[in-house]
C-alpha cells in the first residue's frame, strides 16, 4: 500500500528540493525530524494547510537543526 503525501515542509535547508518538501508524515501531531547528512532538521506543525495536486497538505515549518555527535 502506497502512502499518499499529507504534509508540506517550508523553510529549512536550501538543499531540500521541492519534491522532497511534499511527503508523507506518519504522525502529523508531532515535530518531524528529518535526517540529512550529519544532522536532523526539525519541522513543527502549523495550523495552516495548502492544496497540492488536489490533496490537502498539513504545513510544517522549519524550527532548527541538531547535529549528530561523533
Amino acid at each position: 500500500m502506497s502512502e499518499h503525501p499529507n504534509a508540506m515542509l517550508r523553510g529549512g535547508p536550501a538543499t531540500l528540493s521541492g519534491r522532497e518538501r511534499i511527503r508523507y508524515v506518519p504522525n502529523r501531531q508531532e515535530t518531524l525530524k528529518l535526517f540529512r547528512g550529519n544532522c536532523y532538521h526539525h519541522f513543527e506543525r502549523t495550523t495552516q494547510t495548502c492544496l497540492s495536486e488536489g490533496r490537502q497538505l498539513q504545513v510544517f515549518v522549519w524550527h532548527g537543526t541538531t547535529y549528530v555527535a561523533e
